[in-house]
């Protein structure tokens, strides 16, 4: 447990020291925020801090740092260093500058915020991208829940009408209806904070109950290796999978709701790059649990294939149930459905804020945001009983998600890269690990069997996929710096001088 432990720790330094390194190069300052500016008591309302962090955690984290990070956990303690340097170098880096460049437009979404720095072409494309992205994410954050529900009634001996997963999922998504129709404060301001504690209490148990219960996790430098039971390869799928917890597109899309709720530019720190490293705590907590309680064969971790085979639902409450008992089932039912729920919530809140950003329709009519939520929420449902009545598979829907999240998180990136050329500050702050994701989407895409890799001659061939993704991204940096270069001649002099 000592590399679990330390890496911990590495996330909670990284706070403190990266990540006020990150704030500074940004610089906040004293003027007035969206929230005070325009405040019209739907969506731009002032929060106290810590309720922007809870509320911030609660949107970004859903089921990607449990099940996602349960997920990862195949790769074997590999998935620690992704999870504990991606967060601090990647992750953290992506929601700041997300949120605190929505805050300085406005708290326009990112899809206006990446146009304003990449051209209109790129807001084109990012507007499309992004609606597509968390009308997914709705869907994948309701169906997900609605298992769970199910899973836990049937263990309970519940039978009938409410053990019935579309039943749920109607119930879900007539929540989710409600919650992006009406002011941030009614639901979201007052009920978040509650379950984000809830999120932290049953992180806090697992990591607890793990050495209680006996669960030896295992160390690093015992175990650097791929423990991936179909040997899929770590470079790209293990960084494609394990998302939230390290670096998330999605985020990006959510932080737009808080940066309309800032009171000051100097509560960026805390509550963007702060949510972030507490989620890849959580997401570590839980790919350690992962790596732990199930039992490896021949150096493969095939205990957790099989849970895992059974459904995500079924392998978060085997992990709740194994690690803190019948406290974990409490637990399960309030965090790992209550989490969910309110990231789908605020992804179809935020599809709102993106398309009435698009089409620049005002959003404190009743109306305008009713004809804004009944095709969202239309689209929404379609996919998600889709899934229940077998039209459409979950995995696939998740698969999609997956490399669609991390390839708008290499977006983002750029476009604070972009920002910072035109601040004269050090872009290779964020230039840097847009590099890195921009490698790791192309890789992926290349390869992967929803990608390229439909075409049998691309699946899973590293021989073409490695270099291609290393090609990609050192044309995406060249065309970066050309561009840095005709915006400002003298930048790369002026960078070179402070990376």
């Amino acid at each position: 447990m000592i590399s679990f432990l330390f890496c911990l720790c590495l996330l909670v330094a990284g706070y403190f020291t990266y990540g006020k390194l990150v704030d500074n190069t940004f610089g906040p300052d004293d003027r007035e925020t969206p929230a005070v500016a325009i405040n019209d008591g739907v969506d731009y309302v002032v929060l106290p801090q810590w309720k922007l962090f809870l509320v911030q955690l609660l949107n970004i984290a859903g089921l990607g740092p449990i099940f996602g990070a349960l997920q990862g956990a195949l790769w074997g303690p590999i998935v620690f260093l992704w999870i504990t340097f991606g967060t601090i170098f990647a992750g953290g880096v992506h929601d700041y500058f997300s949120g605190m460049l929505s805050e300085r437009n406005n708290g326009y979404s990112i899809a206006e915020v990446t146009g304003k720095y990449l051209g209109n072409t790129m807001k084109s494309i990012m507007r499309v991208f992004s609606v597509v992205l968390l009308i997914m994410v709705g869907t994948v954050f309701a169906v997900g829940p609605a298992g769970l529900i199910v899973q836990l009634l049937a263990n309970k001996g519940v039978t009938g009408a409410f053990a019935n997963t579309a039943v749920w999922l109607a119930i879900i998504l007539t929540y989710y209806f409600i919650a992006t129709f009406i002011s941030i404060d009614k639901i979201i301001g007052k009920i978040y904070p509650v379950f984000g504690i809830c999120l932290i209490i049953m992180a806090i148990g697992v990591v607890i109950g793990l050495p209680l219960n006996g669960f030896h996790t295992p160390e690093l430098w015992d175990h650097f290796y791929n423990m991936h039971p179909k040997t899929t390869p770590v470079w790209s799928f293990m960084f494609i999978t394990v998302a939230c917890g390290a670096i998330s597109g999605f985020h990006s899309t959510q932080s737009p709701l808080m940066a309309r709720c800032l009171k000051s530019e100097r509560q960026g720190h805390f509550v963007f790059y702060g949510a972030m490293v507490a989620e890849g705590c959580i997401a570590l907590v839980w790919a350690a649990a992962g790596c732990s309680l199930y039992a490896a064969e021949g150096g493969l971790n095939t205990g957790l294939a099989e849970a895992l085979a059974a459904g995500q639902s079924a392998a978060i409450y085997d992990v709740c149930v194994k690690t803190m008992g019948n406290v974990g089932v409490v637990l399960a039912m309030l965090g790992v459905v209550a989490c969910p729920i309110t990231s789908g919530d605020t992804a179809f809140r935020s599809a709102r804020y993106t398309v009435a950003d698009w089409i620049k329709m005002d959003q404190e009519s009743y109306m305008n945001r009713l004809k804004l939520c009944v095709p969202l929420l239309g689209c929404g449902a379609f996919l998600g009983f889709g899934n229940s009545f077998g039209l459409f598979s979950y995995a696939v829907i998740w698969r999609y998600f997956s490399w669609t999240n991390q390839t708008l998180a290499m977006l983002v990136l750029w476009t604070g890269a972009m920002y910072l050329v035109r601040e004269k500050k050090n872009y290779w702050v964020c230039a840097a690990p847009a590099t890195f994701m921009s490698a790791v989407s192309a890789t992926y895409f290349s390869m992967a069997p929803e990608c390229l890799g439909l075409i049998p001659v691309f699946t899973n061939n590293k021989t073409f996929a490695y270099p291609f993704g290393i090609i990609v991204a050192v044309c995406f940096l060249g065309l970066f710096l050309k561009a840095a270069k005709k915006y400002n001649p003298n930048v790369n002099v002026h960078h070179a001088a402070h990376a």
